[in-house]
């Protein structure tokens, strides 16, 4: 849900609609952290959004309170079989790349039996690429 929706309503009952700039995550930390101060919490928010301030910030403070930044991720290094099928990707891709282009360029000058069997080949040549450069881009970044 959080890469969902960036802005909250909160239905709290009674017809009282609150607005809650940021995730749901975010919401449950803000909501956690200021547990105590019952409706004021939301006069502080409200405060923060009149005078200008992000409201993100209540999250943001939340968040610095535990030690955790948004941006945050944890980067691994890749595996030896990873570093290899990247590699392995790239001649690969390259391959392919050449095969269809020859194949598009023959498609004029060969018999119309083998133009089918040609243009399946091109179509599956694209399936493959694009599932290659699927992977090549997953791996690119962690490499």
């Amino acid at each position: 849900m959080d890469r969902l929706v960036d802005h909250l309503f909160v239905f709290e009952g009674d017809g009282e609609i609150r607005d809650f700039p940021g995730n749901y995550t975010l919401y449950r930390e803000w909501l956690k952290a200021n547990e105590k101060k019952g409706k004021d919490k939301w006069g502080e928010l409200g405060k923060m959004k009149s005078s200008g301030a992000s409201t993100e910030v209540a999250a943001v403070e939340t968040q610095k309170a535990k030690g955790k930044s948004q941006n945050e991720e944890v980067k691994r290094k890749p595996t030896y079989n990873e570093k290899k099928e990247f590699e392995t990707l790239e001649k690969e891709i390259a391959t392919l790349e050449a095969e269809k282009k020859r194949l598009e360029e023959s498609l004029g000058n060969i018999p119309f039996e083998e133009i089918q069997k040609a243009s399946v080949r091109i179509g599956d040549i694209a399936t493959l690429l694009a599932d290659k450069e699927t992977r090549w881009l997953e791996l690119s970044e962690i490499v």
